[in-house]
Order: structure tokens, then sequence, then C-alpha cells
């Protein structure tokens, strides 16, 4: 028995000393444990209050607006369009921007006190889809009414091109934050911030597959995660996480932390810009405010969270359809929503917005726009601001410019294809930019620069290129000039669209260099040619021949006045070999669409605040270049270019309206034209400079027939009228042989041609017998009247008695 006893004290002994050892050590554990945790979580609450200190966790990003949409009376709008229209730029019965009241077919409109616009209100009246009335809030009649502008998108946040549009929690629409909770973290609102069971099982998941892929992951672990940490999947990183986890918990409620992680979470990329946010991701994928999210629009942005690019309905439809309604099952679970709604749900096809960006966003403008702002502002921060940038873009015409785009490079490539052998796998294919411009404005409706803006940023519409035959019409502009002043072209008349240019090969080369340029078809149109079909047809050597005539001086001064600055006084200059961007064309062309006014184009109209108070108004640059009836005579001959000349494709391909224009085609191919409400400039060429072997006519003037067709079908752009013409011009039909007024017994080669009063033919080709006088007064000189008779036609009674035959009607 004594001996028992002993060996039981013993055994109890040397268990106790173990139990005393370790429980020593599990103490000294528990301390230094309590010590590094100490000395962490005041680490990583130093790093999450130097965070916090720096301001919000999200900059209030600048936002692009589109410029205001006008309605007018007459337009096809419907009251429930304009309803929608005003619904999307924010109005509401609680907004600061303006509310409205849809009553039938009319609507009553009043803007808020940040509204863009002035706070006075109007009711636009509607029947079977066509503005009938709008009326002042004081009764008075209104011709038009200005709409609140639509946001275009936010600025980049920063250098690795992120965009947001940050929301709060109660802008969140409740089937979104049900369906993330289901897919993402179901305790969410009841955990402290870790889901322990869920984390245990993924690290026993993790170490029997020797991968760290499981997403055991609470929002706040993801959230502290995407705020602080970089993704890499160290033990350091995880303990980091743990750290700013229980930081960020015990700094916020679960509805700002919720609220944070909308805007943070990453949901892949729409060309070069990051989709962060689910403001953001509601607008790049569908098009929609967050708000208008239904059911299935939240579960697939849900179910997109774990692996963006995987699940991209964009690329991988089937994969985006399969996850949404595992999202919509994992609803069904949790009690948000039933069985039969998760059904009505799952039938819904999936529903994009188009993938191409620069429909909704233009890239190219946006980058521009902000390039101003710094400039004018003088701030290199602006996307930190929380500025409203108001601008000239019109949102339907940049889709309608973007859709030719797209749709006429495909065209372009396949002319260029054909020009090589199939097994030649190194073709080039070429880039492009389209610019639009009101004409009466100079604002830039829509701007296209390039046809891919995720593969390249460079912005072709302010790239430096050769002008090639667009450059033209200054040469023909400034002949008019000449004729204003009663000036002769060696003693051969004022100039009109009947005087006869010489398109012989000649040598304009200075002596000992000779320079002797052909035309586009060697060989066309040799000798004599009327001034009109020189133009019309593009030719060379007459429009040289013409330049040297009028004073290349001049050329290039009207050529600096109307923005082509590049432009030098050689003969080469006449047919386009200097550089000026798609942009400056644009401008240019005012002066040809504007009787004579230059606009300089404009993408600034103001930028405001976040409470609507002016930071700046921007106003546009004018200036008279040339006479009201200068502009309009240049502007016929381009008319001819299009109804019968090298741009008569245009016609061909279904654009009926009345326009002007000119192809360009030197290693780049152009064509610039416009109608009575839209100037529009397409670019095509190789960004190494290299020759891409395609005329204007067939690479370039395609896409501007297709964007001027989509714009015409546009109630703003409908109404393309015949040009004005102004006081002291008359415009005729002209017998291509006589070149005299054509009538009922001429031939039917005749086209229409525009005079300064007195210097247009008196006679009909079919009275040629007693119009000798004024057809050689025309065609060669023969007319001893002063050059001031001639133009103002005085002088004709002291002829008449000369020659004994009465003067010519």
């Amino acid at each position: 028995m004594p001996v028992k006893v002993k060996l039981g004290g013993e055994s109890h002994s040397i268990w106790w000393r173990i139990f005393r050892v370790l429980l020593l050590c599990a103490l000294v554990i528990a301390i230094i444990g309590g010590l590094v945790f100490a000395v962490y979580y005041h680490e990583y609450s130093g790093i999450v209050d130097e965070r916090l200190a720096q301001g919000p966790l999200f900059e209030s990003v600048a936002q692009v607006y589109a410029a205001p949409q006008e309605v007018r009376t007459g337009q096809a709008l419907s009251a429930a369009s304009i309803a929608a229209s005003l619904r999307k730029a924010g109005y509401n019965s609680n907004s600061q921007l303006g509310s409205f009241q849809l009553r039938g077919d009319a609507i009553l409109i009043k803007p808020g006190p940040q509204s863009y616009l002035a706070t006075d209100g109007a009711t636009i009246t509607t029947t079977g889809g066509v503005v009938q009335s709008i009326t002042a809030d004081n009764g008075a009649p209104l011709a038009g009414y200005k709409l609140e502008p639509q946001l275009i998108t936010a600025l980049s946040e920063d250098k690795n091109r992120t965009k947001r549009r940050l929301v709060t929690y109660n802008q969140i629409p409740q089937h979104m934050v049900q369906a993330v909770l289901a897919i993402e973290d179901r305790r969410f609102f009841e955990h402290s911030g870790f889901n322990y069971f869920r984390t245990a099982k993924c690290a026993f998941e993790d170490v029997v597959s020797g991968r760290m892929s499981c997403g055991g992951s609470t929002l706040t672990q993801q959230l502290a995660r995407g705020f602080f940490l970089t993704p890499d999947k160290r033990l350091t990183r995880k303990i980091a996480e743990a750290m700013i986890t229980m930081q960020l918990e015990s700094r916020f409620n679960k509805q700002q932390i919720f609220e944070m992680y909308a805007n943070e979470i990453n949901l892949g990329q729409r060309g070069s810009f990051g989709i962060n946010g689910f403001g953001e991701a509601a607008q790049a994928f569908f098009g929609k405010d967050l708000h208008q999210l239904d059911l299935a629009d939240c579960a697939l942005l849900a179910g997109m969270i774990q692996r963006p690019n995987y699940f991209s309905p964009y690329k991988h439809a089937d994969r985006a359809m399969e996850r949404r309604n595992l999202v919509l099952d994992s609803m069904v679970e949790t009690g948000a929503i039933t069985s039969s709604e998760a059904a009505r749900a799952k039938a819904e096809p999936i529903r994009l917005a188009p993938p191409n960006i620069d429909a909704s966003e233009a890239p190219y403008f946006v980058d521009l726009v902000h390039d101003q702002i710094a400039q004018r502002l003088g701030d290199t921060d602006t996307s930190h601001s929380a500025l409203r940038i108001y601008t000239s873009l019109d949102p339907d015409l940049q889709r309608a410019a973007a859709d030719a785009v797209e749709a006429g490079m495909k065209h372009v490539d396949d002319l260029v294809r054909a020009k090589h052998r199939k097994a030649d796998a190194n073709i080039t294919y070429p880039q492009v930019a389209l610019i639009a411009l009101n004409p009466h404005t100079g604002q830039v409706l829509a701007l296209v620069g390039g046809r891919d803006y995720a593969t390249s940023q460079l912005n072709h519409a302010m790239a430096q290129r050769p002008t090639g035959s667009t450059f033209k019409p200054f040469v023909y502009a400034t002949a008019y000039n000449s004729s204003l002043n009663g000036t002769e072209l060696d003693g051969g008349g004022v100039f009109t669209a009947l005087t006869r240019i010489n398109d012989d090969p000649q040598d304009f080369g200075p002596p000992g260099r000779p320079y002797m340029p052909g035309n586009f078809e060697r060989g066309e149109y040799p000798g004599m040619v009327t001034a009109a079909d020189a133009l019309a047809h593009s030719l060379n050597i007459a429009t040289i021949a013409l330049a040297m005539k009028v004073g290349l001086d001049n050329v290039a001064s009207l050529a600096h006045e109307a923005g082509v600055v590049n432009a030098q006084p050689t003969p080469s200059m006449a047919i386009g070999t200097y550089n000026a961007t798609p942009l400056d064309m644009a401008g240019a062309y005012t002066i040809y669409a504007n009787y004579g006014v230059h606009l300089k184009p404009w993408f600034l109209s103001s930028v405001r605040n976040a409470n609507g108070d002016i930071v700046s108004d921007f106003t546009p640059e004018a200036r008279q270049v040339l006479d009201p009836r200068v502009a309009y005579l240049t502007q016929t001959l381009m008319q001819g270019v299009i109804d019968r000349g090298t741009a008569i494709k245009v016609r061909g391909l279904g654009f009926t309206a009345p326009a002007a224009g000119k192809t360009g085609t030197d290693h780049d191919a152009w064509f610039a034209g416009f109608s009575s409400n839209l100037i529009a400039i397409v670019w095509v060429g190789n960004d190494d400079y290299t020759d891409i072997k395609l005329q204007g006519a067939d690479a370039a003037a395609p896409i501007w027939a297709d964007f001027m067709k989509r714009a015409q079908k546009m109630p703003q752009y409908s109404d393309m009228k015949a040009f004005t013409q102004p006081d002291g011009v008359s415009t005729l039909r002209v017998d291509r042989a006589t070149g005299l007024i054509s009538d009922s017994s001429c031939p039917s080669d005749s086209f229409t041609a525009a005079f300064l009063d007195g210097t247009a033919p008196q006679s009909t080709c079919s009275h040629m017998g007693t119009d000798t006088q004024t057809l050689g007064s025309q065609l060669s000189g023969e007319d001893h009247r002063n050059a001031f008779q001639k133009l103002f036609g005085l002088g004709k009674d002291k002829q008449q008695d000369q020659n004994g035959s009465p003067p010519p009607h």
C-alpha cells in the first residue's frame, strides 16, 4: 500500500510539473502573441489612420457631361422619351437638379437650384410622337427648350485608368445587396469581420490542394485587401489583412463598410479602363444607372466579383449566365427572393450595352476635355476635383460616329487585304478619325480619334497629316476673293466657275528645280478646263496653275486665317502637301459652311462645382474670314464634287441631302464635307505614314456618307436644307458645251453654277448666234469694259452702240 501511494504521488507530481511547464509556455506564448498582436494592431492602425487622414476613401472625381439636348417644335419626340432623358439626367422628385411631371402627352419640367440651366421651367406638349408646342412658366410660347445635360463619364482617377461612379448605401438596390451577400458573405451583418468556419474550411482545402485559391474572405476582408494591400497571398499579407479588417470593423458600421465595398470592388476592364464599383459597372455593362438594374442584372454583377474577366458577359456569355443563375439560386437559399422570382430572372437574356466604348463614353473626346481643363484652369489634378464639366458632345451623334467608323473600317480592311497577296501576313491596317461640328457654332458634336481606344490611345483627330486635296478649296476661294476687287486673271476676266484653266503638264518649279506634278489619273482632263470641273474632279495641275495666278501668298494667308497654319506659299501647297490635323480641317471648313465666319472648334462650355456654381465659362472664338458671297460661291463648287465629281459615290450610297465637300488623297485618304447643319471630316491613314493606296472617295467618303445618313435620322439633324444664297449672288443652270445658260433646247449636259452679280452669262445656249459677245466675254476675255463695269454689269449700252446689236438677255 505505501508503495502504491508513493508511486501515485510521483506520477501526480510529474504530470503536475508538465502541466505547469505547459501552462507557463502558454502564458509566455500568450504574452508574446499579445505583444505581437498589439504591435501589429498599432502598426496597421497607423496605416489606416494615415490613409483616412488623406481625405475620403474615394476621391470626388470630376464628372463630364454632354451638351444639353434642345427640344424644338416639330421634332419627332414623345413626352415619354423626354421624361426618360430627364430621368437619366438625374431629375426626380427629390433631386436638386430638377423634377418633372408626366401628364399623358405633355410634360412639365422644373429645373432645380443645381441645374446647369436656368431655373425657368416649361411645358412641352406632344401629339403622335411629335412636339406640338413649348410653353414657358409664364405662358409665353417658346421655339425651343434645352434639357438637362446627360452624364457621359467620370474622368479617370489615376494613371492606372480607373473609373468609378460613387454611390451611397441608400442608392444601392436591395437586390444588389442581397445578391452580393448570397454569393460572397451570407453572414456579413452578423459577424465581426471574420467567418471562422468558412476560413477554416478554406484553409484545409488550400493545404490539401497545395494552392491558396479558396475564397473564404468576408466582404470586410476583401475591402481591407482592396484598399491597403497588394493582391499576393503570402502569410504576412494575411496577417495584415486581419489587422486592417479589425480596424475597419471597429471604425465603421456595416452599412458604411458595404458602401465602401460597393464603390471599391473591381469588376474587370472596359477598353483600357478598369471598372471599379457597382455604379460604374452598371453603366459599363448595361448602360444604366445603378438604381435602374433589375434582379437579373444585379445577380450578374454579383456573380462577376469572384473572377471578373473569367465571368465577363462580353467574352464568356455562357459562363456569365451560368454564374448569374447560381447567384439567383443562392438568393433563394437565403430567403432573399422566391423560387418563382428566380425562375423569371433566369428566363431573361443578358441584355448588355453595346461593347463599343467609343459610342457611350467618347474616350478620345474626354481625353481632350481633360487636357483643356488642366490647361485652362491650371490644375493638373482636375480628376480629383468634384467638378461638373459641361461639354459640347452630342451623345446620340457620338454613337452614330462610332458606329459609322466601326462599319466603315471593316470595308477599308477588305480593300487593304485585296491589295495584298493572301499569303502576306504583314498587312498594315489603317487608323481613322472622324470629327463632327455644328457649322454655325463650332461646337464639337462628336469625335472618334481611332478605331480602338483599348488598343491605342493616340488621338488621330489631333495628328498632323498632309491634307491632300481637301486643301484645294482655299485656292478657289482666294480666286473668288480677287473677283470682289475686280481683278482679272491674266487679262481673261474676273474669276468665275466658268473660268478656263490650263490642265496640261507644266513646270511650276523655280529655275533649275523643276516641279511637274501630275493628276491622280495621268492624262485625265488635259487642256483647258473650267474651274468648276477642275475642283469637281480634283485636277492637280489646273489647281496649282490657278494658285499661281491668284498668288501663293494670298492662298497661304487665307489658309492661316482659317486655322491651317502650316501652309507655306509654294506651288505644292495648292494640292495639300502641308500638314494639319483633322480637327484643324473641321474648323477650317466652317468658313465655307458658315458664310465666311471661321469658328474655332470647341469642347468646353462651362465648369461648375458640386453645388452647381460657375467655376469658369468658355466663349467660342469667331472671326469673319471671307465675304459671305465668296464662301457661298466656293461652297457651290464643292457641291459639284458630290453631285458630279470625285465624291459622287456619296450619292450612290444613299445620302441625298444638299451637301458640299472635297475628297483628299495623298498617302492618306480624306473626305471633308458639310450639310446646312453639320460638318464632318473623315481621315484614314497609316500610323507609320506609309501610303494606304486608297482614294479618299473609296476609304473616307463611304464612312462620311454612312455617318451623315445616321445623323439625318435624328430629330436634331433631320432638317438638312438647301444652302441659303446671300445677296449679290445668282445661281444658274449652265450648258457645259457652250458655257451659257441652259434652256430646254440645249443638250442635257448641264450643271448648276453660282456667280457674283454681273459676272454670269447673259444668254442661253439656244441663242448663241446673238451671244457671241457674251460668250467671248466669259471664256476668252474679249470684253473691253473695265473690271468694275464687268463686275457690276455696267457699260452694256456703250457696247450695244459699238456692235450694232441689242444687249443680251
